[in-house]
């Protein structure tokens, strides 16, 4: 075996030379060894990385090598195991919904989910928000309990993939998040150790994304399958909107009752709609059905009420008081609240998505630090959205804070993130497009 210098590899990616497989192996080594690679040289070649570049076969090589830095899953379940990553967004609480619908129809979801930080929420902190129920699930209580209910979510372990945690922490300190190949390595050496068998990516574009728009995501999307497909994992990814919230609700309890909503029958909400597209395409790769059976199968385990009784078996197997099912007013929202109306008539042409989740965080719905604290019960319910005609005095949005002061500092924001014009504005689709691992899309 050669011998590994860290300053070669540095100079290689620098000059666009591509790294050999087992360079990379030893890089991803060296940065959990004793003693590790040194931050100033994994950084100068982070740096290099955003610059310069990395080749498919380097972002897929990375990948697996962070893979294999930890823990690798493997499940021993009698169905197919399917797994979901958003890239994050606002009021995207599309794990409650899908997980307990996919599950009722006969495929496993063990969910590894992370807390919510800045501007978008995380599924931790929305489950923590039912009364007693725990993220913190040992390995064998975890399995016992997605065999019981189909699905469970745990709270992402520190085995997984150790070596993306610490180059993650100095991408987010030396300015080098923004690289692609960089955050497909680190979402799919996360997603391919939790070893599931099919894989659903929700790529979200738009001003609350990461992805600003349609050609970089489609190039994430595209980089993230590859890697998958490297791996022998069958993998589709769909590029969905977020210039706009996700539904009505944005904070933690307040997403918790309309996830709830949703599965008491509301599948005609874009919504409802949205959570059971994802959950037929997750049972379609499964192999359950035609797309057209799939569609009717998620459907009618909404209907049916079998979805809501999974989520209830998941909530009083995680700890949680399950009644909240049935009576999601259990879930309390802040004491203050206040509702904002329209200064004038007309078309809401923007909810701009990254202004109003940093708003949610202004009223305690979310953290800018992972030391902060989060008040449960505090958010944002929206009355309206892109699209609507409001008259002057309308109501547009309501926010819950524990205090006046909080309600005040968000207000300010939240005016700014709705913009009404005179004329309604174009329709936009929330999926923009389906990306397969065969290569295929559709608009």
């Amino acid at each position: 075996m050669a011998v590994f210098h860290m300053g070669e590899c540095i100079r290689k990616t620098k000059q666009q030379i591509p790294l050999t497989n087992e360079e990379i192996r030893q890089l991803v080594r060296g940065i959990t060894a004793e003693p590790p690679i040194p931050d100033y040289q994994l950084a100068a070649w982070l740096m290099a990385a955003c610059f310069s570049g990395l080749n498919d076969a380097e972002t897929a090589a990375l990948t697996m090598a962070m893979r294999d830095s930890g823990q690798v899953m493997h499940w021993d379940l009698d169905a197919p195991v399917a797994d979901k990553h958003s890239t994050g967004g606002v009021g995207d609480k599309t794990t409650l919904i899908l997980a307990p619908i996919v599950a009722a129809c006969g495929v496993y979801m063990p969910k590894m989910s992370g807390r919510g930080l800045g501007h978008t929420g995380g599924t931790i902190d929305k489950l923590e928000s039912i009364p007693g129920l725990s993220t913190a699930l040992d390995p064998a209580d975890f399995l016992a309990l997605v065999k019981k209910a189909g699905f469970a979510v745990a709270m992402q372990t520190g085995n997984l993939a150790p070596a993306d945690k610490k180059l993650y922490a100095l991408r987010d300190v030396t300015e080098t998040v923004d690289s692609i190949p960089l955050i497909c390595a680190s979402i799919m050496s996360k997603k391919l150790a939790t070893g599931a068998d099919h894989i659903l990516l929700d790529v979200k574009v738009g001003s609350g994304a990461f992805m600003k728009n349609d050609d970089d995501a489609a190039e994430l999307a595209r980089r993230m399958l590859s890697a998958a497909n490297a791996d022998g994992r069958d993998c589709t990814a769909i590029l969905t909107d977020m210039d706009r919230p996700l539904g009505m609700c944005i904070g933690n309890a307040i997403e918790v009752q309309e996830a709830i909503e949703v599965l008491a029958g509301d599948t005609e909400s874009e919504l409802g709609g949205f959570c059971i597209e994802l959950a037929a395409e997750i049972l379609h790769m499964a192999g359950r059905g035609t797309a057209e059976q799939c569609l009717a199968m998620a459907k009618d385990a909404v209907t049916s009420g079998r979805a809501m009784e999974r989520l209830a078996v998941m909530i009083a197997g995680q700890g949680g008081d399950a009644s909240v099912t049935e009576h999601p007013e259990k879930l309390a929202l802040s004491a203050c609240s206040r509702t904002l109306r329209a200064a004038r008539g007309g078309w809401i042409s923007a909810m701009h998505s990254e202004e109003i989740g940093r708003a949610s965080v202004l009223l305690g719905a979310g953290r800018m630090t992972k030391a902060d604290a989060i008040d449960s019960g505090a958010g944002i319910r929206l009355h309206c959205k892109n699209g609507d005609a409001v008259e002057q005095g309308g109501a547009l949005l309501t926010m819950y804070a524990a205090k006046e002061s909080q309600l005040d500092e968000a207000e300010a924001m939240l005016r700014q993130a709705v913009v009404l014009s005179d004329e309604k504005p174009e329709a936009v689709p929330l999926i923009h497009r389906v990306v397969r691992s065969d290569s295929s899309a559709r608009n």
